[in-house]
């Protein structure tokens, strides 16, 4: 019986764009819990998949769908930059003894 071997990624694409688009899409990729390759390898194999028009269009709403999501990504990274100092108080109120880090027992208090 003979095993195929998965093909070798030894490839690379360069992307130029916006700082703040790449910093979106990695954190949607992170919630998504999976990598910005396999989004973006994912993304290659839909738009190459079939040959049918059916397959194109289904590319075309995957990358309106990838640049909507960038979109609304960069305008939510300031407002999450803003709300900085709400995330230290709450850390603050977590870490008891203020030492930086907030321990278990500190966290299920």
């Amino acid at each position: 019986m003979t095993h195929l071997k998965p093909l070798k990624k030894s490839e690379t694409i360069e992307v130029r764009l916006p700082h703040a688009t790449k910093t979106a899409f990695m954190a949607r990729c992170r919630d998504e819990g999976r990598t910005v390759s396999e989004a973006m390898r994912a993304f290659m194999e839909c738009e190459i998949g079939g040959n049918g028009r059916s397959a194109r269009t289904r590319g075309w709403h995957a990358l309106a769908a990838l640049v909507a999501g960038l979109a609304l990504g960069a305008v939510a990274v300031p407002s999450l930059a803003q709300s900085q100092p709400a995330s230290r108080a709450a850390f603050d109120r977590l870490d008891r003894n203020q030492d930086g880090v907030v321990s278990f027992d500190e966290f299920r208090r």
